[in-house]
């Protein structure tokens, strides 16, 4: 059987691949390098100064056309690649466009969060449209699942739930002897010796929550004098420009200063390290968090979590197990009491970072989510070669027929 081809439309707003981008981009890269060892996949994106407009890594070969008309440049080029399967990632209006024009070709539409399937970047009809448009509809957790279904209940038998991964050859281990000298140096370089480090990673908006953790400091350093929270991350992807929500973190953390530091922006390829000096991640993002990356890293590197009970969230940690989960309707008393509980008994936050550990190997592998998505074209492809052949043979015996006719 030759090799299904395979493109993966990415939303043409960053560069990819790119360590400064969403993680639209970088699930794109992750899950195209495992796909391109036994399919032929060309992943598209805008064109940047920095980056060629063909080139292929990994054994995947990227393809840019200029950002202005983007998904108009796309269409004309998808023409030239003839891909077997189109994929479009978190654009619904892409997948209904792409599919109008080929309508022969399968076209999976991909959600990685809520934004793109509501209101402003999308109402409720178009919504409709676009997953009536689509093959099939693949989101990140059962959560996405729900939320599609609630707007439009008969796209329920194209819903693919497909969990994100993680790559554990970088983020590994913070219990090796090799990562705690690499960690003894970094809290060294950083200042922070005989420190515990609460981290967070991620944008500073205000639906991850950031502002709970900063709010929750001044507590937590009465039963942890020694806690250091580190706030990791930046408003916008690969750029440390400020906003009033970045200034209101920074007015809440003066009140508890020296507990709270703020670290710019830091590229995903560099993030694993951080990951390896904490003593507790903190994931406080509110309801609308589909799944939630920093989660499954963190976990990868053996460092318990302690996120919000909400989103897709539920579906990573195992409250108690793998990590704690904290009630929404109490998030400031149960952050305290969470990380609180974590950071006195190195014994049991051991046993919950190598718990997630296992967790993320058995469930959680980019591997695994490249296989479902695998097995997921080779059925849209064949389905499709089908339809073709039993309408090719239709149009063949009405033309015999209209033949005889004549004679």
């Amino acid at each position: 059987m030759s090799r299904i081809r395979i493109a993966i439309v990415t939303p043409g707003t960053f560069a990819v691949p790119s360590g400064r981008s969403s993680s639209v981009e970088l699930v794109a890269t992750e899950v195209a390098e495992r796909l391109a060892e036994r399919a032929d996949v060309t992943v598209v994106g805008k064109k940047t100064r920095k980056q060629p407009s063909r080139e292929v890594r990994q054994g995947v070969r990227f393809v840019r056309p200029p950002a202005k008309t983007y998904i108009d440049k796309v269409g004309r080029l998808l023409a030239r690649e003839t891909p077997d399967v189109i994929q479009v990632e978190n654009r619904p209006r892409y997948a209904r466009r792409l599919k109008r024009r080929y309508p022969d070709t399968p076209v999976v539409l991909s959600f990685h969060s809520t934004v793109f399937m509501s209101k402003p970047h999308i109402s409720a009809a178009a919504l409709r449209s676009c997953l009536k448009a689509a093959d099939a509809v693949v989101v990140n957790s059962a959560f996405l699942r729900e939320r599609l279904l609630a707007a439009d209940p008969s796209a329920e038998p194209k819903i693919v739930v497909n969990h994100l991964g993680v790559d554990t050859g970088t983020f590994t281990s913070r219990w090796t002897p090799e990562a705690e000298a690499e960690r003894n140096d970094m809290l060294g370089r950083l200042g922070l010796q005989g420190k515990k480090i609460v981290l967070y990673v991620g944008r500073l908006i205000p639906s991850k929550g950031v502002h709970h953790i900063v709010r929750a400091m001044p507590a937590l350093t009465t039963f942890e004098p020694d806690a250091v929270l580190l706030v990791v991350g930046s408003a916008f992807y690969g750029s440390d420009r400020t906003t009033p929500y970045v200034r209101k973190l920074r007015r809440l953390a003066a009140i508890v200063k020296p507990h709270v530091r703020f670290v710019p922006y830091v590229p995903h390829g560099e993030i694993a390290s951080w990951f390896r000096l904490a003593d507790v991640v903190v994931v406080p993002s509110a309801s609308r968090e589909a799944f939630g990356l920093v989660n499954v890293e963190a976990m990868a590197a053996g460092v318990p979590v302690v996120a919000t009970a909400a989103g897709g969230m539920t579906e990573i940690i195992e409250h108690g197990r793998t990590g704690l989960l904290a009630d929404p309707n109490r998030i400031a008393e149960q952050l305290v009491a969470h990380v609180a509980a974590v950071l006195a008994d190195p014994d049991y936050a051991r046993s919950l970072g190598e718990n997630g550990q296992r967790r993320v190997r058995e469930s959680f592998a980019w591997t695994a989510t490249a296989d479902r998505l695998h097995e997921l074209y080779v059925r849209l492809d064949g389905a499709a070669r089908e339809a073709r052949a039993a309408r090719e043979s239709g149009e063949a015996r009405e033309a015999r027929e209209e033949d005889a006719n004549r004679a």
